[in-house]
């Protein structure tokens, strides 16, 4: 697996350097703790501060950060409705902030962290789980697509969406959706030709 499936962007910063074990624990703490904590709009600027940080430690050009988290717009948006509906205004603000900062988080590990650093600490990470009969090779390699996947998702509702815009079509839930599911498992078919083809389909 090369880091042509993925978005892996060459550097030398901090956050490059950092091991790619310690990235991905750090990713799920701050995602967890962001969620338990973040229950209010007044927290929120406290998390974007952190995620900006990171993004400017990382020296990542603005214009792949833009485009990787534009295409949420759309997603965050439906949400965000179903939660003022459901819920109230507040509440919506909270949990599209939350998700939008973990994606972000996301991105900016799969931005700067290749694929074979990453498939290597997470299968250190599971090797302890051999006795219980894992396999922590495969074990890392489902959570590391699922990492990449996310920039690629990503980048599909950007097409669908511009795909949309150039037929001059107005949005609708639906109209976005269905070619997002669609072109969702296209990729996972995807995922699976090369697993196959590598023997790892078992």
């Amino acid at each position: 697996m090369s880091d042509a499936l993925g978005v892996y962007q060459p550097g030398n910063s901090p956050i490059h350097r950092l091991p790619a074990g310690f990235k991905l624990v750090a990713l799920a703490v701050v995602v967890i703790a962001m969620t338990a904590l973040i229950d209010t709009p007044e927290r929120l600027p406290v998390g974007i501060i952190g995620v900006v940080a990171v993004f400017v430690l990382a020296r990542l050009p603005i214009r792949v950060v833009l485009a990787s988290l534009r295409p949420l717009f759309w997603v965050v948006l439906m949400i965000f409705g179903f939660q003022v509906i459901f819920a109230s205004w507040e509440r919506a603000l909270v949990v599209c902030g939350v998700m939008i900062l973990s994606v972000a988080l996301a991105v900016a590990v799969s931005l700067t962290t290749r694929t074979m650093d990453m498939l290597a600490a997470l299968t250190r990470m599971f090797t302890p789980l051999q006795r219980f009969g894992f396999r922590p090779d495969r074990m890392a390699l489902v959570l590391a697509l699922a990492i990449r996947a996310i920039p690629l998702v990503v980048e599909l509702v950007t097409q669908v969406d511009e795909a949309r815009r150039a037929r001059g079509l107005k949005f609708m839930p639906h109209r976005l959706a269905v070619p997002v599911v669609l072109g969702s498992l296209h990729i996972a078919d995807h995922f699976a030709d090369a697993l196959s083809a590598r023997g790892l389909d078992d």
